[in-house]
């Protein structure tokens, strides 16, 4: 018999947490995202010096779970209010946390010219493909055919147009400097997406510019599945639509990029 008292930690709560019980649904990969962002700033010894920009969605509580200076933006008004924070206070780390709708929906204007300015901020981007607080209705991210509440029978792209690639869009802005797109579906693409959100932390660090990591997540409640069959929607329905790539990364983190250990 071996000794019961040989139990090892292998995972510790974050410092840049909180131990507050979580308001999102089951199945919920917004938790995923927020641990990442977490870890991320612990392992780069910053969370004395960022502060985090939260949006009005599903994560419009978000300053709950990160111990770091946060706060609250009007809908879709995160980058703008990031750019303020960046430009008075420019050795502060500064990062949004934003939801399709929030993002590519009310506050369009502001993260295109925020990327086209180049502003020195982090954006991490949250893909639902569905308006998520609100009550499930369709977003602008919302798949051809998906069915939401208020498209019953199916995204109609001739009457509601195609669903907005946002990481394409913005990668071609001059002022962008680290734009890609992760999944939350598998723990090999977890990985993956944390590697991203370092990388985009780092180009801030180097003043590189704008940088963005969008991450597919699910919504198990509004697309009316089981947390497993969500992840696998992901899987098949999402990345066909929103592939997982580096849509730009410049030749300076490029270099970090290729130092860094393979993930998966």
């Amino acid at each position: 018999m071996g000794s019961t008292n040989s139990a090892q930690v292998v995972y510790r709560r974050p410092e840049a947490f909180t131990d507050t019980p979580t308001h999102y649904c089951p199945g919920c990969t917004h938790g995923i995202a927020h641990r990442l962002v977490a870890e991320v700033i612990d392992e780069m010894g910053l969370r004395e010096k960022t502060i985090g920009v939260a949006p009005v969605g599903c994560a419009v509580f978000a300053y709950n779970y990160f111990d770091l200076d946060f706060v609250e933006a009007a809908h879709g008004r995160a980058p703008a209010m990031a750019t303020g924070i960046k430009r008075v206070l420019p050795d502060r780390t500064v990062f949004t946390y934003q939801g399709d709708g929030d993002l590519a929906s009310i506050g369009m204007a502001e993260i295109m010219h925020c990327a086209a300015r180049g502003e020195n901020i982090t954006v991490i981007f949250i893909n639902n493909a569905i308006y998520g607080m609100t009550g499930g209705q369709m977003a602008p991210t919302s798949l051809p055919n998906q069915k939401t509440t208020s498209s019953p029978l199916g995204r109609d792209v001739e009457q509601t147009g195609y669903p907005l690639h946002m990481a394409e869009a913005i990668a071609t802005l001059d002022g962008a400097g680290y734009v890609v797109r992760r999944s939350l579906h598998d723990p090999k693409n977890i990985r993956q997406a944390k590697k991203a959100i370092r990388l985009a932390f780092e180009a801030q660090q180097r003043n590189l510019g704008f940088s963005m990591v969008e991450l597919l997540s699910t919504c198990p409640t509004n697309w009316g599945m089981t947390p497993q069959a969500a992840l696998k929607w992901v899987e098949e329905h999402m990345i066909p639509v929103y592939p997982l790539d580096d849509f730009k990364v410049t030749p300076a983190l490029a270099g970090l990029r290729l130092q860094a250990p393979r993930e998966g």
